[in-house]
């Protein structure tokens, strides 16, 4: 069976359709998946063992320049490169009008959420077999529900598998003891404060392990300076690409993450994290991994799903939903999941905190 997969991004979103290929792949002999993916993700698209094909598009780059005779001659060589195969079965994971419309460049039966489902319902009206799934539960069970709906196979009740190796990422072994730092984000109200992890920086170092940060943009790589700058078992990592990262986590310790596609990554690699939440709710979109634990704000206005923190009280930190989420709380649980301590010995469940 041949299946076109339509789910082009974000990061989180494409490592929340993994395990659904897993289950796809159990259930079904044989099935192969083409995946229609943003290009920035066809990387790790590609590493999954069910994907015969990622086709690259370019999306939020076309929109910026919809006028351009470039972008005009890229939409033509991917209408003529989806036209030219049929398969059994378009199924659009993402639910967008933008994902829905793809469509139209493709052969084959037309299948996606239906219009209460989807995030945008007018993209059920291009699809021929809907679906309905719903929608105030994680991200993975909905992947999953979906799949298991479009591709007529029970509902797997396993653990979600991401079928990740971490070993065939690490290109080199280590014996350095190494904590990794997620401090990226786009929203500055997922952004857990600056002194924050100058503080968990310092008892990472005093129980004797190295830190390693990176960021994506200028202000990230700003601050992970600034945050070296006051402990010296700090590294600052040049901005690191997907696969710099993938090898970075591979031979972790431990992780300690925002709301970020690579905490997302850190969880499908098996590495034990510890995932901060403030404005987003884990219980949607949280990160997911065997050795996974959220730590999420205990505040009145907590999640509020806003970009910036609209809080005007005086507050300690800012954002002010991050008060009970110290660093001393951090550290210890990070013990707790990564077993620090006694490194021979491993957390074998998913641990959910909410105090």
């Amino acid at each position: 069976m041949r299946v076109l997969l339509i789910k082009t991004s974000s990061m989180g979103d494409i490592i929340h359709t993994l395990p659904a290929l897993t289950d796809a792949g159990r259930a079904i002999a044989g099935i192969q998946f083409d995946w229609l993916v943003e290009e920035s993700f066809a990387e790790l698209a590609s590493w999954h063992p069910q994907v015969r094909r990622v086709i690259p598009v370019a999306l939020r780059r076309w929109r910026k320049n919809m006028r351009a005779r470039e972008t005009h001659v890229a939409l033509k060589n991917l209408y003529q490169q989806l036209h030219a195969e049929k398969y059994d079965l378009i199924l659009d994971a993402q639910g967008l009008l933008k994902s829905a419309l793809l469509m139209f460049f493709t052969r084959g039966l037309r299948a996606g959420l239906d219009f209460s489902s989807a995030r945008e319902g007018l993209a059920s009206l291009i699809y021929q077999r809907k679906y309905t799934v719903n929608f105030y539960q994680h991200a993975i069970v909905r992947m999953r529900e979906l799949f298991s709906q479009a591709l007529q196979y029970p509902l797997p009740t396993t653990l979600p598998d991401c079928n990740l190796n971490r070993a065939q990422f690490a290109t080199a072994t280590t014996n350095e003891k190494y904590i990794v730092f997620l401090h990226g984000t786009t929203w500055t109200s997922k952004q857990w404060p600056e002194t924050y992890w100058i503080q968990l920086a310092t008892l990472v170092a005093q129980a004797g392990y190295r830190i390693k940060i990176s960021g994506g943009n200028q202000a990230e790589m700003e601050r992970a300076i600034r945050i070296a700058n006051t402990c010296a078992q700090v590294d600052v990592i040049p901005n690191l690409n997907i696969n710099g990262m993938t090898e970075l986590l591979s031979q972790t310790k431990a992780a300690v993450a925002v709301d970020t596609g690579f905490g997302h990554l850190a969880a499908a690699l098996d590495v034990p994290i510890v995932s901060i939440y403030g404005s987003t709710n884990p219980a949607y979109t949280g990160a997911l991994g065997k050795y996974s634990l959220h730590l999420a704000a205990d505040f009145p206005c907590a999640p509020c799903l806003n970009r910036e923190c609209h809080y005007r009280k005086a507050s300690q930190v800012t954002p002010a939903c991050y008060t009970d989420i110290t660093p001393e709380r951090v550290w210890q649980n990070l013990i707790s999941i990564g077993h620090l301590s006694d490194e021979k010995n491993s957390p074998d469940r998913l641990i959910s905190d909410r105090d």
